[in-house]
């Protein structure tokens, strides 16, 4: 009997039919930035110096600032940029792209440089977060990580903020893994989560990576797995002692908070003080005031009452400001998973200079500002002013916000910088934000003025565009 063989498969294609894959991260790009590149170098203009910025157009319409996040991956990203074999070979099997343009790709490397605000850095609309400047296509393959990684970090490192400042000192864990759009958005979370201050996440993995606390109490199914609730209740105490945070919702609350006071009294007969309650349903400023006047009548005023379930900034600034409810945390998951519920943020990753020829787009809506660029902020926070990266610093607002973070593909001192300094780097900027940019509603939109010069430089650039289309 004869047999035979089929040919032999591509170690990325046998990973791609386990459903794995050997591919770099190289290839996290849309298609048209290998179309473009690809134009680019049959044009000879591959290697033209071009310069990128990214911005976010505009905001939310209850979001009155940014926060920016996400610069360190961008970075690594870059550092990283190189095209695998069976990048090659994935590339190769889409069709349209000559051997000419895989050498090319085979070759390339990002050794440009990077200018951005540091993470943590409250931006507003048209401010760069960051601009690339290197070889046009090679910077245009960036675009779609960068914009990934900002885009994203931006969003939940700012509703991550809000909530923190609905608050108002209160503690606000993470608890929006199994809710996040996929485990790596849970871990940016946890990271962004560290970058402005919450207090913990329920993500083991991200509060071992980002040095965040980790923070849970029990699920309703450990109650509902014991015969009754006060069983439930003793068995859990037992095992962690002051660490008990018992949930009390599971069927009455109010027979609830009466059984953790009951296994709080049998705790301290122990010598043990149970850390608090968590109610997770219901109406929780009804519910809290009820458990704070029970706990205070049967002698135990410090245990905590943590509350979580559907909450987000504006629920939570309803129970702090509003109803003045006496709860001590807050757990917040998928608010904070969904960036407060705002699909994406505008942001954009435009061409402003091409071999030294500043560009810019007039379409309706979406204009952008030519030339490499620098933001100065006034010291009262009264305005930002967007200048020319080349041009003197205003003289009412001399401190520039981006700076230099990656020269020749590597990083600079600035672009090191540990989650810890942005984390201190952002509370020093929110301390100086004036409160009405922090509005939870229909906050004003934030005075960015471009500078005369810049103004000058687009009026150029216009009149060119029209002398050219005649």
């Amino acid at each position: 009997m004869s047999t035979s063989r089929k040919p032999a498969e591509s170690a990325a294609a046998n990973a791609a039919r386990r459903g794995g894959s050997t591919f770099s991260p190289a290839l996290l790009l849309d298609l048209y930035e290998l179309t473009m590149a690809d134009a680019y170098r049959r044009e000879g203009m591959a290697d033209d110096p071009a310069t990128f910025s990214l911005f976010a157009r505009s905001l939310p319409p209850t979001w009155g600032f940014l926060v920016a996040a996400g610069l360190d991956d961008c970075l690594s990203w870059l550092e990283q940029l190189s095209f695998s074999a069976d990048d090659l070979a994935a590339i190769r099997r889409l069709s349209g792209f000559s051997e000419a343009f895989l050498d090319w790709l085979g070759g390339l490397r990002f050794q440009g440089r990077v200018r951005a605000v540091a993470e943590g850095t409250i931006v507003f609309p048209n401010e760069p977060i960051l601009e690339v400047d290197g070889p046009l296509g090679v910077i245009q393959l960036a675009e779609t990580y960068l914009l990934n990684q900002v885009t994203l970090q931006t969003g939940l490192a700012t509703e991550a903020a809000r909530c923190l400042h609905a608050a108002q000192g209160r503690p606000v864990v993470d608890f929006a893994l199994r809710r996040a759009p996929g485990v790596d958005a849970g871990m940016k979370l946890a990271r962004c989560s560290s970058l402005v201050g919450l207090a913990g996440t329920s993500n083991v993995a991200g509060a071992g990576m980002y040095e965040l606390p980790a923070s849970g109490t029990m699920a309703h199914s450990f109650v509902q797995a014991h015969a009754d609730e006060l069983t439930a209740f003793r068995r859990f105490a037992e095992a962690f002692a002051d660490r008990t945070l018992l949930l009390v919702d599971t069927y009455d609350t109010q027979r609830g908070v009466e059984h953790a006071i009951q296994v709080a009294e049998e705790m301290r007969q122990q010598g043990v003080a149970i850390h608090g309650i968590r109610i997770d349903s219901g109406d929780l400023g009804a519910m809290s005031r009820m458990a704070r006047q029970r706990l205070d009548a049967a002698g135990f005023p410090d245990m905590i009452i943590f509350v979580s379930g559907g909450l987000d900034e504006h629920r939570i600034h309803h129970l702090v400001a509003e109803e003045s409810a006496p709860i001590d945390g807050f757990g917040v998951g998928t608010t904070l998973g969904a960036a407060g519920g705002v699909p994406t943020l505008e942001t954009v990753y435009k061409l402003v200079d091409h071999h030294g020829r500043p560009v810019r787009k007039t379409s309706a809506g979406k204009s952008t500002w030519p030339g490499a660029k620098q933001v100065y902020r006034r010291e009262d926070w009264s305005s930002d002013i967007l200048c020319l990266a080349e041009e003197p610093a205003p003289a009412e607002a001399p401190h520039p916000l981006m700076e230099e973070v990656m020269r020749g593909g590597s990083r600079t001192q600035a672009g090191r910088r540990p989650l810890l300094a942005a984390h201190r780097h952002f509370e020093d900027q929110w301390q100086q934000l004036p409160p009405l940019w922090k509005q939870l509603k229909s906050p004003p939109a934030y005075p960015v003025r471009p500078s005369s010069q810049l103004e000058r430089l687009t009026q150029a650039v216009d009149r060119s565009l029209a002398a050219a289309a005649i």
